[in-house]
């Protein structure tokens, strides 16, 4: 069986590059994925995959951080000005973008396999040693790049669907891939969750192109200590005055905003893990002689576990309130991202590395059993959803030298693993679905 997944996977090695290369060239953000899940659907439905989209997948109530009415429908008409189906792309009005696949094989357990498609909010270096713009795939879609991998992720989770049809007489339950958008800003896999995407799940894995794992033939079977975050803007709104001749009469938001700011990052640091407070940006004001009616912060808390997050995120709303009570001023806070905190099971992590141990393409003195994220990762709600129902569940990372760091507009990474990653996930399926 080993050889002939191998095989199959070989013969669709140029099919993965091909994806890839052109996802990479029509990036789309977060809530904008309309081109990118018109085309992961339509394959799925061709395949023989039942498929889901639109409020069957997203909880709308429950989205963060979605573009104005305005900009989606311009994502919308540029998706199919580049070839997304039409009525597809109107399931998905309002920004309800991804789309789930199911494989049913009889009676058995549920395995959930999860792939980000959403790129970043970069505009893509145009370099001749830049290998996307050298070979004629660089990004076409203004302050829009895949530079994080997912790309190449979407690719091995359209070549894992074509694969697992061939082998259906192999498997016994239901394989559930899961193509999330909105994974930067940690946007998409609550309102996924909330629509009951997980819902049945008995394993779920997910993985990551390059981060930890740096070196093209390197494997990580887990990751444990993923941060929980919340991201959040405050709009702070005062009274404007003339600064020379009534500033009395004002009432400083810009002033309020800092004062945020600087207390923010004095809120103390918890005691049963790793916490962190970021305010990553600050606008505001209309000009010198003017008292600033305006102001806006934007924010993010983390923590080693959701309720150290919850516990910065609670303190800063405390220390916001006070700052704009300090001034007289009026605030907004806008829930712009949120996720869980996760650590990978031993089982999983335990069949991951046993299947990466047999396979070639892997260094076996690069197998490495576990990594700390070091960061957030909207798997980690869809994980600990999993767990929590009793499921079991791991995330790995495939190795690959990267031309620069995740979000840095040279990024690039070796498409050499897509098709050793194809193989890993659909060898994971069969070890527990056979």
């Amino acid at each position: 069986m080993t050889d002939r997944v191998k095989e199959i996977v070989d013969g669709i090695a140029g099919k993965l590059v091909q994806y890839r290369r052109d996802f990479h060239k029509h990036p789309e953000s977060g809530w904008t994925e309309f081109r990118t899940t018109s085309i992961i659907a339509s394959k799925l439905k061709e395949l023989g995959y039942e498929i889901k989209l639109g409020k069957d997948v997203i909880c709308k109530e429950s989205m963060m951080g979605v573009p104005s009415e305005q900009d989606l429908e311009l994502h919308m008409k540029r998706a199919v000005e580049q070839g997304a189906d039409p009525e597809l792309v109107q399931m998905m009005k309002g920004g309800l973008t991804g789309v789930v696949g199911e494989l049913k094989c009889g009676e058995g357990p549920v395995m959930a396999l999860r792939f980000d498609i959403d790129s970043n909010d970069i505009s893509e270096v145009q370099d001749e040693s830049h290998f996307p713009y050298r070979e004629g795939f660089v990004s076409i879609n203004q302050n829009a790049m895949h530079a994080c991998g997912h790309d190449g992720h979407a690719s091995i989770g359209l070549g894992v669907a074509e694969v697992l049809t061939k082998l259906k007489d192999q498997i016994k339950g239901t394989v559930r891939i899961i193509f999330q958008p909105g994974e930067e800003g940690v946007r998409g896999a609550g309102p996924m969750v909330d629509a009951g995407v997980v819902d049945g799940v008995d394993f779920i894995l997910g993985g990551h192109i390059g981060f930890r794992a740096t070196k093209t033939g390197q494997f990580i079977c887990s990751t444990d200590k993923f941060l929980a975050t919340t991201k959040f803007d405050v709009t702070f709104t005062g009274v404007p005055a003339h600064a020379g001749g009534a500033p009395e009469a004002g009432k400083n938001a810009l002033l309020a905003a800092a004062a945020a700011a600087l207390n923010l990052h004095a809120i103390p640091r918890h005691g049963e893990g790793a916490s962190r407070i970021t305010v990553g940006v600050l606008n505001a004001g209309q000009g010198r002689n003017v008292i600033p009616p305006n102001a806006l912060i934007k924010v993010e808390t983390r923590g080693e576990t959701s309720e150290i997050d919850d516990f910065m995120f609670e303190s800063a709303k405390n220390v916001i309130d006070g700052a704009a009570k300090m001034y007289g001023v009026k605030y907004d806070l806008k829930l712009m991202g949120k996720t869980k905190s996760g650590e990978s099971d031993a089982e999983m992590m335990e069949i991951v590395k046993k299947i990466a141990e047999s396979m070639d393409f892997f260094d076996k003195n690069e197998i490495i059993d576990k990594t700390n994220m070091g960061g957030s990762e909207d798997y980690s709600h869809m994980m600990t959803a999993v767990q929590k129902s009793g499921g079991k569940g791991t995330f790995v990372m495939f190795g690959s030298e990267l031309t620069a760091g995740h979000h840095d507009y040279h990024f690039n990474f070796d498409e050499s693993c897509l098709a050793p990653g194809v193989e890993l996930y659909v060898r994971s399926v069969l070890n527990i679905l056979s």
